[in-house]
């Protein structure tokens, strides 16, 4: 059986190279480390620090997680 993923919504606040950046979750003050999936990848979907995403992480390990879908600005 497949194992459930986390989902979560975030704020991209730093990029590192290899397409790794740090992710400051909405519902926790938790800082974790998160690279783009491969969808995103081939798509060449562009994240930059400020960006809304939305996050998966599996439930074995919390501090690292994969970028899935790069949320719509919203206009103010």
């Amino acid at each position: 059986m497949k194992e459930q993923k986390l989902i979560y919504e975030g704020l991209i606040t730093e990029s590192h190279p290899n397409g790794m950046f740090l992710v400051r979750l909405d519902n926790q003050d938790q800082i974790m480390m998160v690279h783009i999936s491969g969808r995103i990848r081939q798509s060449f979907i562009r994240i930059l620090p400020g960006d809304r995403v939305e996050i998966e992480m599996s439930r074995y390990d919390l501090t690292r997680g994969r970028i899935i879908y790069r949320l719509p600005k919203k206009n103010i």
